[in-house]
């Protein structure tokens, strides 16, 4: 039985729009991640996806409820145990790619592992590793601009990576890109789950791509209404450099 990796408890979040005017946004969210787990949470826009997103990456604190992560209460955590959380335990890849315009891939890679107190040495050899990971050693002195799109997400994920964190939380991560990109791109999510057994949390509003994960959350009007277990689908590797 792997082990509770999250745990939520009756979470909402509400944001204050002047007294007596609230709005809330997820309504008592009772939600549980295992270890090893290739989750999807889908919704249609306004469902509520970016608001958990947002709790369930540090990035945001619910309004009540109780979230464990990894067994921490985060309601306990401070500020800069947050930031702490966020550099080692979990990586981001978003839909906007969210690199470093005027860095290489390589220094956007090593980036986070500058935050976490790496030596330069590590940094540089741990970066050349995940981009080689992700086929892009042969770009990982190119700028973001020089770069596809499909070669922006890879430098991302290899970021992502870079402190080994536990979990990743990939925001709609095909969203901007065409159809085969896009399954590039989902075939590298599928080989860091299978090969390195990392919990990888996807959200997207794509029902195909969520039926490829192991399980689907699906997020209205703030509330879950339903928790499926997929059927396990045997996918052909389609790897290739774009």
């Amino acid at each position: 039985m792997r082990k509770k990796i999250i745990e939520m408890r009756g979470i909402v979040k509400s944001y204050y729009l002047g007294t007596p005017n609230e709005l809330e946004i997820l309504h008592g969210i009772d939600l549980d991640v295992y270890e090893g787990e290739f989750l999807s949470i889908v919704g249609a826009s306004g469902s509520g996806k970016s608001t958990l997103m947002n709790i369930l990456g540090a990035l945001d604190r619910p309004t009540q409820g109780h979230f464990f992560l990894d067994q921490l209460p985060m309601e306990n955590v401070k500020d800069e145990g947050l930031s702490k959380i966020r550099n080692e335990k979990i990586g981001f890849v978003f839909q906007t790619f969210n690199l470093i315009p005027r860095s290489s891939a390589l220094n956007n890679v090593a980036l986070p592992m500058l935050y976490g107190g790496k030596s330069r040495s590590v940094r540089t050899k741990r970066a050349k590793e995940l981009l080689e990971l992700v086929d892009m050693t042969a770009r990982s002195h190119h700028r973001p601009n020089e770069l596809s799109g499909g070669q922006k997400q890879r430098v991302a994920i290899a970021r992502a990576m870079a402190n080994d964190p536990a979990i990743i939380l990939a925001d709609e991560p095909t969203g901007a890109l065409d159809t085969h990109t896009g399954r590039m791109v989902m075939d590298i999510f599928h080989r860091l789950h299978q090969e390195q057994g990392k919990t990888i949390i996807l959200i997207t509003h794509n029902t195909e791509l969520a039926l490829e994960t192991e399980r689907t959350i699906r997020l209205k009007d703030g509330s879950i209404v339903e928790n499926k277990i997929n059927e396990k689908i045997q996918l052909e590797g389609s790897y290739e450099s774009a």
